[in-house]
């Protein structure tokens, strides 16, 4: 047997290289297939779009992602080119000749990466013979009425197919990883390796079928993730063949990875294989990054919310701005999945404590779950209406004011001030305050409910009695649709909203991953999660103390639902208690934790897995210490030793601290920023492994 080629890792990029030079590193081309890519369907899109650049530059013009063509989204996000591998362009033309439709460019997205889009639609009339071919190989059959799973076969034939066009101009050189996200993307995987194709395979599940299915019907899951007769319960809920297609995937590939822990738990009872790596999801910092503006920034945009409310309130606008906080919660409508319920109960109780203890803090949540819905809520339009009327009116008698006393200021006189306003001006400014007479209360939603007798946010709403009355603390609105910059209504991106808050909650029950309060990290706005979900996880791993720097942590994998609820309603009184002084502090470690989201930091783990992946498929060729992933020593933040974030840690029981308290003279902004900073190390790297000798075991570290 030939002596094994040693797998290293460039300084510079990261590219895998080998020593002997009859296998040239231009020519290991990567690629990664998804449903979504250039087609935004859910969280994997995010995933991708944002990983591309780091992965861009790690494989330059050996990159490639595969993924299905839709006319709307190549028109407005691809920039049609020729391929840059001879190799690629000639496995497109043999496709071509025999009808199918095959498309190549740049997406244009940061890192311009190469894409290669296969017309799903112009292959169909294939479906039948193809789904013969896979049920040969796999004993898996596709009901006729499932069309997405009808269009997974399509997708997985034609990348299959493409792959083995691709692999038969390398001989027998390992020149090709494919990784494969998700079941949809499955099919192209299970047939490669029934072809035997030289191709070192990963699969990435970022979501298991049949958990997500089972979490939604309000089961205990994790507490009884070994005790489900995984058949029956796929068979019951008519997704047996998918889950299927899913499990086959996940024991063709040659490295299966999924986005965090407690998924990775998930998997090992459900699709019956341990993952071999854990790849977190990241994020491009670098689009968030604001620098230092970040605190200005939230004061610009929690203004223009606060315009909002001056409307939607209007009539009944009896609390302070100033000691009003946003909260909001964001995402699918899954009402229990997402944790909607855990916090509507959690803010009646919320509502209870800021009654009782007489505080003159309001709370404000928004809930920004896209429903059905018919238009804009007529209430909402007017009040926005009466508040733009009211801003001309305080104009108008503004200037009016403003000549008066400027003349009588050249001429060296007080103004009479009972004077400087005529009878007219009084008569308007009594018109415009007629005009704020309310007779019914502020509507707890936006837009028209097409179904709101059974919509469940807002008939526990109903249940709960949060009415947004006079008395209440906690006002709650219902906004059915994604935000835009276009509204009528709440003209602001999300991006721009989130920045506008001051806490984003997500008490999510099923979450592999969670980039709601990932984004919110980024851009330095504190956020609730949960234990079950993958990003909460990461952040008990990775900070000593999350809850000072701004991430809460509920407990709802070890705790009742109603002690869960109780710890969700300490967590939100205790930042309601917090001083303004404190918020900013918070605001200011939280956006430090962003360096940890960073993809050139995350994409250590998909680097492994690739490495992984070529040892496996390819023992001859490459060596690697397959149980050693990359390992994260001093990858971790210490507990802030100067001010406390929250007074829920403080010895002080007033809610409302003085500014000038020597606790808060102990906080020096620069200096726990560089010791944070320390605690980030630079990406890892594989150290060079010199010829014929292999490293023991955990010899790799970052």
């Amino acid at each position: 047997m030939p002596l094994a080629r040693s797998l290293s890792m460039n300084s510079l990029n990261g590219l895998p290289q080998w020593e002997d030079e009859d296998l040239p590193v231009e020519h290991l081309l990567l690629f990664e297939v998804s449903w979504e890519v250039t087609n935004k369907v859910g969280g994997i899109y995010t995933v991708i779009q944002t990983k591309a650049k780091t992965t861009a530059d790690e494989w330059g013009e050996n990159y490639f992602l595969v993924g299905p063509y839709f006319e709307h989204n190549v028109k407005t996000q691809v920039e049609a080119c020729e391929p840059p591998h001879l190799a690629v362009k000639k496995a497109m033309d043999t496709m071509k000749s025999q009808g199918y439709q095959v498309y190549f460019g740049r997406w244009l997205i940061e890192g311009s990466p190469y894409v290669l889009l296969f017309d799903i639609g112009a292959a169909a009339w294939n479906l039948d013979r193809w789904k013969g071919e896979f049920w040969d190989v796999s004993n898996i059959g596709i009901p006729f009425h499932d069309q997405e799973a009808n269009d997974a076969v399509i997708f997985g034939s034609l990348t299959a197919w493409f792959l083995k066009e691709l692999s038969c101009q390398f001989a027998d050189k390992p020149n090709v990883i494919a990784h494969f996200h998700e079941w949809q993307a499955g099919v192209g995987l299970i047939l490669s390796r029934s072809q035997k194709l030289p191709v070192a395979t990963i699969f990435t599940t970022h979501a298991t079928l049949l958990g997500r299915y089972l979490c939604a019907a309000s089961i205990d899951f994790y507490n009884n993730l070994d005790q489900f007769d995984i058949d029956k319960e796929a068979g019951e809920r008519q997704i047996y063949h998918r889950y299927c297609m899913e499990r086959a995937s996940v024991h063709c590939a040659h490295v299966f990875t999924t986005v965090s822990q407690i998924t990775a738990v998930e998997a090992e009872h459900m699709l019956k294989r341990n993952p071999d790596v854990v790849t977190p999801n990241g994020l491009n910092i670098k689009k968030f990054s604001a620098m230092h503006e970040f605190q200005n920034l939230h004061s610009m945009y929690k203004a223009r919310i606060q315009e909002f409310i001056r409307g939607h309130f209007y009539g009944h606008l009896d609390f302070s701005l100033e000691k009003t906080l946003f909260f909001f919660i964001a995402g699918r409508y899954e009402f229990s999945n997402k944790g909607a319920d855990m916090f509507l109960e959690a803010l009646s109780r919320l509502n209870f404590l800021l009654r009782v203890h007489k505080t003159d803090v309001t709370v404000v949540v928004f809930f920004i779950m896209p429903a059905k819905t018919n238009n804009f809520n007529v209430e909402t339009l007017k009040g926005q209406a009466v508040r733009k009327q009211l801003w001309d009116t305080a104009q108008s008698v503004k200037e009016k004011f403003g000549k008066k006393l400027y003349n009588a200021l050249l001429k060296g006189e007080i103004p009479d001030l009972n004077k400087i306003l005529d009878r007219d001006d009084m008569t308007i400014m009594k018109r415009a305050i007629f005009s704020t007479q309310r007779h019914c209360l502020p509507p707890v939603t936006t837009h028209n409910m097409i179904d709101d007798g059974n919509d469940p946010i807002l008939n526990t709403i109903r249940r709960i009695g949060l009415f947004n009355n006079r008395t209440d603390r906690v006002k709650v609105i219902l906004h059915p649709e994604f935000l835009s910059s276009t509204s009528p209504l709440l003209p602001l991106d999300y991006e721009d909203f989130v920045r506008g808050c001051h806490l984003g909650v997500f008490p999510s029950y099923y979450e592999p991953w969670g980039y709601t309060p990932a984004e919110c990290t980024v851009m330095g706005i504190p956020s609730v999660t949960t234990n079950l979900s993958g990003f909460g996880c990461f952040m008990q791993e990775h900070v000593a103390d999350p809850a000072a720097y701004g991430i809460y942590i509920v407990d709802r994998r070890f705790r009742s639902p109603d002690e869960s609820c109780n710890q969700l309603t300490q967590f939100l009184y205790g930042f309601c208690q917090q001083s303004r002084r404190q918020r900013i502090i918070q605001r200011n470690r939280t956006e430090r934790l962003s360096d940890l989201l960073d993809w050139r930091y995350l994409g250590r783990y998909y680097m492994h897995a690739r490495h992984l992946a070529l040892s496996r498929t390819f023992p001859d060729k490459f060596e690697m210490e397959p149980s050693a992933p990359p390992k994260t020593e001093g990858f971790r933040y210490p507990r802030p030793s100067s001010v406390p974030p929250s007074p829920s840690v403080s010895q002080h029981s007033s809610p409302h601290h003085s500014e000038d308290e020597d606790e808060d003279e102990r906080y020096d902004e620069d200096e726990e920023a560089e010791r944070d900073r320390q605690n980030i190390k630079s990406p890892f790297s594989l150290g060079v492994l010199p010829q014929g000798k292999k490293k023991q075991h955990g010899e790799y570290r970052n």
